[in-house]
């Protein structure tokens, strides 16, 4: 890909992670092939800053679509224009993510998370074709990174529309070995946060997740759980 394509999809990606959808309609109505366009170039360790797209909260990758980048941002709309254009919803970026990925991440109480928008974003991918239960780099499933990143609502649609509740990432850890852990993430200990935290717990329970599964160290989510956490997945209803 040129240099030039590689700019023209930047500024399409960033266009729509700032909502400027007049942009992006002109964009896509001179250059329809732009919807099914994949950049060539992207973050890496040595070039990072320039690619990141805060109010996506992401960077771009190579391989990532501009349909990574409306799911990203929630922008429904947009996601249908660009299907309509034949846009893959099963494209897979450098790091293997798709874009039901990028919709399942969030950060509560933070941008440009909304719970409403991001559910019915990940439903729109998946009746659009996307698989609930696909795999990026590290074997790690939508639901894993919705869990992760406390989106009760993603969590929510995902298994209501066929993921997976018990499904293992490489390092044997399901869903709800990642749930009833502190995620590292910032604001992970904020009261919205440890609300989103519960919710999951108990829609992962509910969903058929066993405490009993067994990561890639042999420990149960039991064994990983504590306090509230514990408490949630022996009595997921209270």
């Amino acid at each position: 890909m040129s240099d030039d394509r590689t700019a023209v999809l930047a500024n399409l990606f960033r266009a729509i992670a700032r909502g400027e959808t007049a942009t992006v309609s002109r964009m896509l109505r001179t250059s329809p092939e732009l919807a099914r366009g994949a950049i060539a170039v992207g973050a890496s360790r040595e070039d990072a800053g320039r690619w990141f797209v805060p109010e996506a909260a992401r960077y771009i990758y190579s391989g990532d679509t501009a349909l990574h980048f409306a799911a990203a941002t929630y922008e429904t709309q947009i996601c249908r224009r660009l299907l309509a254009l034949a846009a893959d919803v099963r494209a897979k970026n450098r790091r293997g993510a798709e874009p039901l990925h990028a919709a399942s991440a969030g950060a509560p109480g933070g941008r440009p998370w909304n719970a409403k928008r991001q559910a019915a974003t990940i439903e729109l991918l998946i009746d659009a074709g996307a698989d609930p239960n696909c795999l990026a780099a590290g074997g790690v499933a939508p639901l894993h990174v919705a869990v992760r990143t406390r989106c009760a609502a993603a969590v929510k649609a995902l298994l209501e529309r066929g993921a997976n509740p018990r499904v293992s990432n490489n390092a044997g850890s399901t869903p709800l070995h990642l749930a009833v852990q502190t995620t590292g993430k910032g604001g992970s200990g904020t009261p919205e946060a440890k609300a989103q935290q519960a919710a999951i717990i108990r829609l992962l329970v509910e969903h058929g997740a066993r405490a009993s599964d067994r990561d890639g160290r042999g420990k149960t989510v039991a064994q990983r759980a504590r306090g509230a956490s514990l408490a949630l997945i022996a009595h997921p209803a209270t």
